[in-house]
Formats: structure tokens, C-alpha cells, sequence
């Protein structure tokens, strides 16, 4: 069949009895049954090193789904929580997702016992007569459109196996499905390459397609293209470049379009390509040498899904620009997948995924999570649609390049500086902002920074500090501290370069207003860490108000883990070990997973008090505890406000196995000075 463009029409009601694969009710049995289950050992025992490792740990995900799969196969109900649209796209969500990793697994050769599900799901879920299964048909900007990405992409991919068996009725019913997506409005964003697979995916396996749809969605989709390998995520005035712009969507979509299409689009899947050599070489500083990614932005509950860029990369067979090896492609990836390995609280007791981040977390998630959401990780397995000749494979898993790369970045587009400095990754961040009310907005755009390591927090309510659990930010608050501001929109957010102290060198700074009431006005200057003192940045803030406005302001460090051990009590006040330090100009806590703190450089006049803040529970992303050390100030009317502020950062464990991390004490007595020339950039000299 060749492309066409009709519009396919829902059936009317029918009273008949469904019918499905087996002519007259829901099909529920399997059309092949093997000798022998192929058990699957927990994530965590898996060493993940081999191919064969890869493919039992996608299986130790699939498993556990079978328990919550409907009688006909296609729709998976992992939880209660609800989302913003309906619950049967939820459990279509909870069907479709997986697929990424299962399609991956049967293209590259793999077996899975329970393929047989998902083929008979594929078929009962598109068939309007299927009480019970029946998807239904989308509507504008509907979740349905979304999970037609994945199940695009294994009709592409894996065809022989989910499609060519299927009866010529099924067929049929699958291609309607799918075409119903190509006459409705989406968002205008990542979502049109949803659209993109959906299409692509019936052209693959020989069904009717929409060819003058997909060249058009590609079309817009490459207007949201900055430039140096860069998308954002939307139109021209949107500034959010998360991992929707790299993992999540657009490069991975990208880079795997451009291997399916080489052949009937070269010249636009070249440009892919040569989009994602350019991004790589960014891309590679948002992970640290314990393979996690840096928590940034929406959506981050797809948890492994911030590294599958790097296995979209092995499966469109991209050579990357040195010092981006194989090897080092390998290990980024594995390195990401056994971190969460080692977090098992990432699982339900029945072995299914939950939402939140490194253990169950609601006020992190999105009003769009469902409990099937989380299996958008399983991106990060297609390399095993690869042969274990591809040199994804064939390379040994080598770490990354440290010494090949620069300790501090800045990247102009998403308006970031990395720093791997003091042991520590973590980005310096402003400008960014999502385009529609997303819950807990401001903590995922607009903190001064954001640590593989330290994670960061989210608000749990609105009253007071512990339950905005403000970290990496500067709150403000003119009810004497009940309801605090925080940043969201920081417009005219640039990098700039100032001469270092010595005057040797450029250092790259980032710069930002913030208009949290009409009449003020946040000046901030985010400056990365040096050689000289690796576990320090610096803020400096100028508040100007043009009214008469008094008002408090409470600054923040990182949070972290706030027990004196993996179990043990809240942090007393400092032992001489570990604990809080709370004075005037300065406030740190040291606990077994490290030491985080501020410390006040501001001109006498604006000196602020210390204080170890007992964050709300379930607060931070990485740990369920934690507190923050604070600076507490005040501006009063009409008045121009300095504050020059040191944050110090040192990880220790993060499991807290082992004593409070050696070497604290002099990087804290270490503290940098704010240098002639940035104090001119502030307008302070």
C-alpha cells in the first residue's frame, strides 16, 4: 500500500457482541506457548554488562506487568493516582510504553515470552467492537496521540513479529487507529513527532500512510531548531530546553528517524545526524562519573530515559566526534541504568515501576504522570535492536573522558555552565521556563542550580519554608515569612565572561533579572567554581525596589540528607563530627552523605543570619530527608540590597554507608572572595 490522505471515521454504536482476535469475544490465548520461562533476575543482581545482561533487565521490567494486564492484552492498570485525561488512555499509556523496550529486544534477535501479550493487545486495543480494550479514537491534543509514538516505532522496528501475523481485520483496525492522529490538532511542540512515528510506522509495514502529514509535522518540527546541535522544546519564545530537547524527544526522535528514513529522506536524516554530533559534545556534561544525569526540568520520573540519548546514538550507527568513543557512548548509558539499580524503592513490592524520582514521590510528578508514565525509561534499551557485532557492543564500557573535556562549560542555548569541579556535577541555571502552569515550576526551571548529586526539592505546600523547601534559590517574603516567592521567569538570562582574580583567563558568569512584584527588581550574577576553590560558586544579588516595600529574603545551599546515619535521628547541632553550624554569616550542615552550606560575603550592612532548615518530608528528589542551610536577611523600603553568597558543596556517600566525607573542614575554611572585576560587573565598584 502506498500513502494516502483520507480521513478515517470512528464506526457508529454497535450493539453486537465484541469481537476480537478470536472472531467473537476478547482473545485471551496465546497463539504460541514456549517450553521453558526465561526468568529474569532482579535489577539489582544484574551486573549490566553484556548484551545478554541488557535484555534480562528489560525482562525484570516486562515481567511484573503481567499481573495488571487486562484479559485481552491492551491495557495495563498499574496504580489508582490519576492524571489530566482519561483513564483508559492512562492504562494505554501503561500498555504502550514498554513496547520501546520490547521491540528493541525482539528487532535485535532477542525472546520474550510474553510478546504474545502486547501482539494481542495491539490488536483487541484497536478494535472498536472490544468491550473492555478498545483505546477509543483520539481527539485534538489527546495522551492517545502520544502513545502512538512507541507503537509506531515497533511496527517499524519489529514488524516481522507484531504485525505480520496479525489478520487482515486487525490490520486494518490498527492503521485506522493510527491514522485517526493525522487530521487533529496537537500541541505545537515535541508531541508532532508522535505523529511523525505513528505514520512512519505504517509505512513501514506496507499499511496506508499520511506521507504529506509527516513531511509537514517534520517540517514545522525543524523550525523549533536553534542551532549547535540545540531544539527547543516550542515555538520562537519559548526557552525550555530540558530533556525533552535531548533524551526524551527530539534528539532521540531525531536520531532514530534518521536511521529508518536514510533511504527515503538522506538529506534531512544527515542533518539529524549531524545535529547530534554537535549535542553530544554538551549533552555529555549533564552526567557524572557515577552515571547519574543531572535532575533538571519536567518529566523526570522517565528516570533512565535522561541517558537513552546516548543509546539512540548505537542505534542510528553514529560516530561521534572524539573524545565521544564508543566505549565512552557504553558506559554512559550503563553507568546511568546501574545507578538506578542500586535504588530499589524505584519499584513497587511486585517489581513495577513507581512514580518519583529515587524512591515514590507525588509532589514531584506532573498532573500528566500516570502509574504507566514511568516506562518511557525503556528508551534507554533500544541498543538492543543492535547485533552484538555493532560496535556499541564490540567496545569495551570506558569512563568519561575527564581530562578531554573542559572541568567547566557554558552553553549558550539552554543557558547553563557546567561545572565538574570539587567532585561534584552540576549546572549554574537561569532563563529557563516552562510555557504552561506545571506544577512545582518554579523548582524545576528556575533554581540557581541543579546537582547530579544533591538533586533538588520541590514544595510540598505553601506555608512556610519547610514546605517550600526552597532550595538553590533566593525566596522573598512580605507577610514576616508565611508565603514566600520564588523565581520563575528570568528573561534576560545571558552568559557573559569576566578576567578570573589573577586575570589569566576568561571566566564565564550567567546573568539574570527576576521581577518578583511590579516595583523590584533581582540582579543576580552566578558565578561557577574555581581550581582554587572547587566545592564553592558564588551569587551575587542586587535588589533595587521603587516602592515602599519591606520584605524578608531567605537564601539557600543544596539540600541533603538529614539523619546522623542511613536510619538514624535528625541532625543534632554540631558534634564535632557532623551536625549544624548556625551563626551569624554562615550556616552549614554536615551529614554522612556530605556537606552543603552558605556563607555571607555581603557588605556589612546586608550581613544575614545562619539556620539548618528541617525541610519537609519527601521534599528533595534524591533523599526523603533532608535540610538546607539558609541565609536569613531583610530588605526595607525603598532600599538597594547587596548580597554576595558562597555555596559550598562537597558529596560523600549517598547511600550514607561510611564516615561523614574527610577534607570537609578545609573546603569550608576555603571560602572564595568576590574579585575586583566581578564586583564591577555587579556595579559594586
Amino acid at each position: 500500500m502506498g500513502p494516502i490522505r483520507n480521513k478515517v471515521s470512528p464506526p457508529g454504536s454497535r450493539t453486537s457482541p465484541p469481537r476480537t482476535r478470536s472472531g467473537n469475544k476478547v482473545s485471551t490465548s496465546p497463539r504460541r506457548t514456549r517450553s521453558q520461562k526465561r526468568q529474569a533476575r532482579p535489577l539489582s543482581e544484574n551486573p549490566l554488562d553484556t548484551k545478554a545482561d541488557l535484555q534480562e533487565a528489560l525482562i525484570s521490567f516486562l515481567d511484573p506487568l503481567a499481573a495488571h494486564t487486562s484479559p485481552g492484552g491492551a491495557r495495563i492498570r498499574l496504580g489508582a493516582t490519576a492524571t489530566h485525561y482519561d483513564e483508559v488512555a492512562a492504562q494505554l499509556e501503561g500498555f504502550a510504553r514498554p513496547l520501546w523496550g520490547l521491540a528493541s529486544l525482539i528487532a535485535g534477535g532477542g525472546e520474550y515470552d510474553g510478546t504474545e501479550r502486547w501482539i494481542r493487545g495491539l490488536a483487541n486495543g484497536t478494535d472498536p467492537d472490544a468491550t473492555g480494550e478498545f483505546w477509543g479514537w483520539s481527539r485534538a491534543k489527546d495522551q492517545r496521540m502520544v502513545e502512538m509514538s512507541p507503537i509506531g516505532f515497533s511496527l517499524a522496528v519489529a514488524g516481522d513479529i507484531l504485525w505480520k501475523d496479525l489478520k487482515e481485520e486487525e490490520k486494518q483496525n490498527i492503521q485506522n487507529w493510527l491514522m485517526y492522529i493525522n487530521d487533529k490538532e496537537m500541541p505545537n511542540t515535541n508531541w508532532l513527532w508522535f505523529r511523525v512515528f505513528a505514520n512512519l510506522g505504517l509505512a513501514k509495514v506496507g499499511a496506508n500512510w499520511d506521507s504529506e502529514r509527516l513531511k509537514a509535522d517534520l517540517d514545522h518540527l525543524d523550525t523549533f531548531y536553534l542551532g549547535e546541535g540545540w531544539s527547543r522544546d516550542g515555538p520562537e519564545g519559548v526557552r525550555q530546553l530540558d530533556y525533552y530537547s535531548g533524551s526524551f524527544a527530539i534528539q532521540y526522535a531525531q536520531l532514530v528517524y534518521s536511521k529508518l528514513a536514510a533511504d527515503t529522506d538522506p538529506v534531512r536524516s544527515e542533518d539529524y545526524r549531524e545535529r547530534a554530533r554537535k549535542f553530544a559534545l554538551d549533552h555529555v556534561h549533564y552526567y557524572d562519573e557515577e552515571g547519574r544525569a543531572i535532575p533538571f526540568g519536567r518529566s523526570t520520573t522517565y528516570r533512565m530515559a535522561m541517558a537513552a540519548f546516548w543509546g539512540a546514538v548505537a542505534f542510528a550507527d553514529l560516530d561521534l566526534p572524539e573524545p565521544l568513543s564508543w566505549g565512552v557512548v557504553k558506559g554512559i548509558l550503563f553507568r546511568n541504568i546501574r545507578w538506578w539499580a542500586k535504588h530499589p524503592d524505584i519499584f513497587t513490592v511486585d517489581g513495577t515501576l513507581t512514580i518519583g524520582y529515587a524512591y515514590p514521590n507525588m509532589y514531584f510528578t506532573e498532573n500528566y504522570n500516570s502509574p504507566g508514565s514511568p516506562y518511557w525509561g525503556m528508551k534507554a534499551f533500544i541498543p538492543l535492536a543492535l547485533p552484538e557485532t555493532h560496535p556499541f557492543w564490540a567496545s569495551p564500557e570506558l569512563p568519561l573522558p575527564r581530562t578531554e573535556l573542559p572541568l567547566i562549560k557554558p552553553l549558550s542555548h539552554p543557558s547553563h555552565i557546567v561545572s565538574h569541579l570539587g567532585n561534584h556535577t552540576f549546572i549554574l541555571s537561569s532563563g529557563q521556563h516552562c510555557h504552561y502552569p506545571l506544577k512545582a515550576t518554579q523548582a524545576k526551571y528556575g533554581k540557581f542550580a541543579y546537582s547530579s548529586y544533591f538533586g533538588f526539592s520541590v514544595p510540598t505546600g505553601a506555608y512556610m519554608l519547610d514546605q517550600h523547601a526552597p532550595d538553590s534559590m533566593l525566596s522573598l517574603s512580605e507577610d514576616g515569612g508565611e508565603i514566600w516567592l520564588t523565581r520563575r521567569l528570568a528573561p534576560e538570562a545571558r552568559i557573559e565572561t569576566i578576567p578570573s582574580e589573577d586575570g589569566k583567563e576568561e571566566v564565564p558568569i550567567l546573568t539574570s533579572k527576576w521581577y518578583p512584584w511590579p516595583d523590584v527588581c533581582v540582579e543576580t550574577i552566578l558565578v561557577p567554581p574555581s581550581k582554587e576553590h572547587p566545592n564553592w560558586h558564588l551569587r551575587l544579588h542586587t535588589i533595587k525596589s521603587t516602592g515602599n516595600r519591606s520584605f524578608l529574603t531567605a537564601e539557600a545551599s543544596f539540600a541533603i540528607y538529614g539523619q546522623e546515619e542511613k536510619d538514624g535521628r535528625t541532625l543534632p547541632e554540631f558534634n564535632g563530627v557532623l551536625g549544624r553550624i548556625q551563626e551569624t554569616g554562615k550556616a552549614l550542615a554536615v551529614s554522612p552523605a556530605g556537606a552543603v552550606g552558605v556563607s555571607d560575603l555581603s557588605p556589612s550592612s546586608s550581613t544575614r543570619n545562619g539556620e539548618v532548615l528541617n525541610a519537609d518530608a519527601n521534599s528533595n528528589l534524591i533523599w526523603n530527608r533532608t535540610v538546607i542551610p539558609f541565609l536569613h536577611g531583610e530588605v526595607k523600603d525603598g532600599e538597594e540590597t547587596r548580597y554576595a553568597t558562597a555555596v559550598f558543596a562537597l558529596p560523600g556517600n549517598e547511600f550514607c554507608e561510611g564516615e561523614v566525607p574527610e577534607g570537609w573542614r578545609d573546603g569550608w575554611d576555603n571560602v572564595p572572595g568576590v574579585w575586583d572585576a566581578l564586583g564591577k560587573r555587579a556595579g559594586w565598584v
